[in-house]
């Protein structure tokens, strides 16, 4: 069975109860050494989402904003969006595999090992979805994220733009999530998405780190300094480091971002 055939076929499926189990299956197969890495076909690029048809896709600014979290419409909207973006990772995470080839295995393992964990942080926060009464779907969604891995097209700036700018990003919006949340009236449904929201915190600084780690990668097969970073993420997000912005330094830092990086986004960061 070929590895990169399989990856397009799972990238394709529509809704996220096929998507996930037609990953486990491949997973627990991977993991078996049971497929072929022979390239025979070149990686075709994704005109639309594999949800286009099962959630309703408006302009980034028009999502429901994530605000009244105290009320059941405003978990719903806040998991939602969490959601989204975990079900978007699970792609971003099989599309790096599958659209760059002929790299090392612990590529391959890295990025899978991801997907597998956006699988498990989707489900979790669709749980909780259920338990309002509610699922995946139900909330319009962006498609900003599936643009960025159309956009980019090379390891180089895809590893610069998804894991170390979109995801990373990620990790200063959490915990300011987190903060207005545990400031609200005590609730069992609070906690446990202030506990899933702490775990998923917790491990993309993991997933982040192997952006760095491929990033690098990438830099030395491009012959370029990892400074290039601020040059691609300028091209694709220009002034996007115009404004100082809060930053979870220590996780940015576990992550891979140096102290040069880090102040030159934020001049009075903390950092060593």
């Amino acid at each position: 069975m070929n590895f990169f055939e399989k990856l397009e076929t799972i990238l394709i499926k529509p809704t996220p109860l096929e998507k996930i189990e037609a990953f486990k299956n491949f997973y627990e197969q991977y993991q078996a050494g049971t497929f072929a890495m022979e390239t025979t076909t070149p990686p075709k690029v994704f005109e639309k989402p594999s949800y286009e048809r099962y959630c309703k896709i408006i302009a980034p600014q028009k999502v429901p904003k994530r605000k009244n979290m105290h009320l059941r419409e405003g978990q719903i909207n806040l998991l939602h969006a969490i959601a989204h973006i975990e079900y978007s990772a699970i792609d971003m995470a099989l599309d790096a595999a599958y659209r760059f080839r002929d790299l090392p295995q612990k590529y391959y393992d890295d990025w899978l090992s991801v997907a597998s964990d956006e699988v498990r942080h989707f489900e979790m926060l669709e749980a909780l979805l259920i338990e309002l009464d509610s699922e995946y779907g139900a909330v319009e969604v962006h498609n900003a994220m599936f643009e960025a891995s159309q956009r980019t097209q090379t390891l180089l700036d895809r590893m610069a733009v998804v894991p170390r700018y979109l995801e990373a990003n990620g990790l200063d919006a959490t915990p300011e999530i987190l903060t207005k949340l545990k400031r609200l009236q005590k609730g069992e449904m609070l906690d446990k998405i202030i506990e899933a929201l702490e775990l998923i915190l917790a491990e993309e600084v993991d997933h982040v780190l192997k952006g760095d780690y491929w990033f690098e990668y990438a830099c030395d097969k491009a012959k370029v300094e990892k400074s290039s970073y601020f040059d691609i993420i300028e091209k694709y997000y220009p002034r996007a480091f115009v404004r100082e912005r809060t930053l979870n330094v220590k996780a940015r830092q576990k992550a891979g971002f140096s102290c040069s990086e880090i102040k030159f986004m934020n001049s009075s960061a903390q950092c060593q």
